[in-house]
């Protein structure tokens, strides 16, 4: 895939005190405990994010570029044998969407996501293009978000543009060919939200279940 600018789509979140009578002081109440069934029967908050926004991009200012996001992390549900066999923890789902318009013209891509992780107000995440008039259906698409606050604008990130390029990767044209993002991999948001937002809802990672130890490799 040849490197482009996001411009190619031109081509795109009481203690009950009871009275205490006179006699010997009383035990101190303790704290009740909650048992093992109602902790067990509360589901864990899982990482997210959601919205759509309209955003202001330094290199194609003028256009209209718009992007939706619905992503929720599902851990352990892609497995990856034999490395991973369970998956990973940052396994994700959802839908990614976005459009780029000049002109009359209007690039897009619809992709599913396959990994989110957050922290605090930001999420990055990976999804693969289903369908497209601009990019290559299987490409992976990296996106980050930052969730806007306390009179602060969101902000947005795509791995595509200004970013991801490897000088030595070039087609036999000698164009730049645009390297594969890896899951979850993004750039920091750089890009400003000028129309809606995103919710980022933050939840820590599941650990992996235990693999059997491997020799770390040596760089």
């Amino acid at each position: 895939m040849r490197i482009t600018t996001i411009g190619a789509t031109t081509a795109a979140v009481a203690v009950l005190a009871s009275p205490v009578a006179s006699g010997p002081a009383p035990a101190a109440p303790t704290a009740p405990v909650a048992s093992v069934a109602s902790v067990a029967s509360e589901p864990a908050k899982a990482a997210s994010v959601h919205g759509e926004a309209r955003i202001s991009y330094i290199e194609s200012i003028h256009d209209d570029i718009r992007f939706t996001i619905h992503a929720e992390q599902t851990p352990f549900t892609r497995p990856m044998p034999p490395t991973a066999p369970e998956g990973l923890s940052t396994d994700a789902r959802g839908t990614l969407k976005f459009s780029h318009t000049r002109g009359e013209v209007t690039g897009w891509a619809e992709a599913k996501v396959d990994c989110l992780v957050t922290s605090g107000r930001t999420a990055t995440l990976t999804a693969v293009v289903t369908k497209s008039n601009v990019e290559e259906p299987g490409a992976r698409l990296g996106i980050s978000v930052q969730q806007g606050g306390k009179g602060e604008p969101g902000r947005l990130g795509f791995s595509w543009g200004v970013v991801n390029v490897d000088p030595e990767n070039v087609d036999e044209n000698g164009q730049l060919v645009r390297p594969r993002a890896g899951s979850c991999m993004a750039p920091a948001p750089f890009t400003t939200v000028i129309k809606g937002g995103f919710k980022v809802v933050h939840a820590e990672i599941t650990k992996s279940p235990a693999q059997p130890e491997t020799a770390i490799p040596r760089h």
